[in-house]
């Protein structure tokens, strides 16, 4: 019966070569080829299955891995055999790996085929469905191009739970220049940079002046500017009033008793300020001299001189303003706004513009506790040593002083945070190409880092570079999970 059935079958062949003989040689088929198309036809309507023509690989062709004889979710890396003695099936890296279900015998089937062994070694995750390149909100369980030829996204497990982490592939994250910075704790010092003036310090200034009306006899040749020692002769003057109270020291002297027994005499003198070298005259020779020389009260520079030869002097008038400029004040304007920031001790670098290259170190000194009304500055001080008077009066300065904290902090470089007025987000890297923004608190802010009072924890590694576009790709996402069904595919 069966031999007729396939004669049967043979000639229906045969009858239909004029027809198939176009397309024959439409597909540019040999001989061989045909033979081989009516054998496999012949087997099937019979009720067979052809056996596979299998192409034995090339020489050159590697051997990748070995898997299970019945498609079970076994392999190795080396030849190996079952427990039944079959030897595990080599597969050649030419060789199509079905990603199918396969059934094995018994006919149940095997899920483990579906992935090979490449993708489990790598601890792939498996695909949810595919997003639209460009933001609009529909998906597809397959992959699929949009109108434009753009592959859609894939969207793997664990990514559709959590809509702030965003996935980024290699290839991209090195296109963007996205570069990484860990979060340290450091102490972070804010140099505040304002402008200030050179002044004389108050406490080194003296004036030089006559208690009562005196003559000026004879004035030294200074002149404003130049340099004095302590104790160097200004003026030689008369007056009536200390020679009167000389004269009395000198009755008391000669009287006995010594100094004790003219006590009164002598402070007379003594508030007059009568020089104390002019006194010791009268105790030696017991007179009174005719005139008394004023000498310089420090060392340092003649600021003004007044004094005149042959001039009356009114008790009290300034003769000559004298100061010691080893030590000078700079007085800066602090902005309102940090204040706060500064304190006393705080270190300070001062730079003058007609000095350029030196640079002078120095403390703060004092906070004056007024505020400038016009302005909203507050001043402070700052003590420089000045041993080469380099340091005028009235020069312009440039301060820069060192403020901080004084405990380290948690901190992230500048361009880690994204500030956008209302919030600030840092972008933390999670790893394998996986980022999540966050919401943070800032602090201080100084030597191009930013301290983190909340959000992130030492040892968290955060975007620097590039993290506007991860930002960017992180609300489309945001925004397209709102818009997307919870059912997915």
């Amino acid at each position: 019966m069966m031999g007729a059935i396939a004669r049967i079958i043979v000639l229906a062949a045969l009858s239909a070569a004029g027809a198939g003989g176009y397309w024959v040689g439409q597909h540019d088929l040999s001989a061989t080829d045909i033979s081989r198309m009516a054998g496999t036809f012949v087997e099937r309507a019979l009720g067979g299955e052809p056996e596979p023509t299998a192409t034995p690989p090339a020489a050159s062709d590697p051997i990748v891995y070995y898997r299970h004889p019945d498609g079970e979710p076994a392999y190795s890396a080396t030849p190996k055999r079952t427990a039944d003695g079959r030897e595990f099936v080599a597969v050649h890296a030419s060789e199509d790996v079905s990603f199918d279900a396969v059934s094995v015998p018994g006919g149940t089937e095997n899920k483990g085929a579906k992935n090979d062994a490449a993708s489990i070694a790598s601890g792939e995750r498996p695909i949810l469905f595919y997003r639209n390149p460009m933001g609009l909100p529909d998906t597809s369980p397959v992959p699929k191009k949009d109108s434009m030829g753009m592959d859609y996204i894939p969207v793997y497990e664990g990514e559709a739970d959590d809509a702030s982490v965003v996935k980024v592939s290699a290839g991209r994250l090195q296109r963007s220049g996205v570069k990484t910075a860990l979060a340290a704790k450091s102490a972070i010092s804010r140099p505040v940079r304002v402008p200030g003036t050179i002044v004389l310090d108050e406490r080194r200034v003296s004036v030089v002046s006559i208690r009562t009306e005196a003559f000026l006899e004879e004035v030294a040749a200074i002149t404003t500017g130049d340099s004095i020692e302590q104790g160097q002769p200004l003026v030689r003057f008369y007056a009536k009033e200390v020679a009167a109270a000389g004269a009395l020291y000198a009755a008391d002297l000669k009287s006995g008793g010594g100094r004790k027994a003219a006590s009164g005499s002598f402070q007379r003198l003594e508030n007059l300020a009568v020089p104390a070298k002019a006194i010791e005259e009268i105790e030696k020779t017991k007179k009174v001299p005719i005139s008394v020389t004023l000498t310089a009260p420090r060392r340092g520079v003649v600021l003004e001189r007044m004094a005149v030869d042959g001039m009356m002097a009114e008790a009290g008038e300034t003769l000559f303003r004298i100061a010691d400029v080893s030590v000078v004040w700079v007085v800066a304007d602090v902005p309102e706004y940090e204040l706060s920031s500064v304190r006393v001790g705080d270190k300070a670098a001062v730079r003058i513009r007609s000095l350029p290259g030196k640079v002078f170190e120095g403390k703060v000194s004092l906070i004056y506790p007024e505020i400038q009304g016009q302005t909203r500055t507050a001043r402070l001080r700052i003590e420089l040593p000045n041993p080469d008077r380099l340091l005028m009066a009235n020069m312009y300065a440039e301060v820069e002083i060192a403020t901080g904290a004084t405990e380290p902090v948690v901190t992230v470089p500048d361009g880690a945070v994204i500030d956008t007025g209302a919030r600030q987000i840092v972008i933390v890297d999670k790893g394998e190409g996986r980022f999540e923004p966050r919401d943070v608190k800032i602090g201080m802010r100084g030597d191009g880092m930013r301290e983190i009072t909340e959000g992130i924890a030492e040892g968290d590694r955060v975007v620097v570079s590039a993290n506007f576009l991860i930002d960017a790709e992180s609300n489309l996402k945001a925004a397209l999970s709102a818009l997307t069904p919870e059912a997915q595919p």
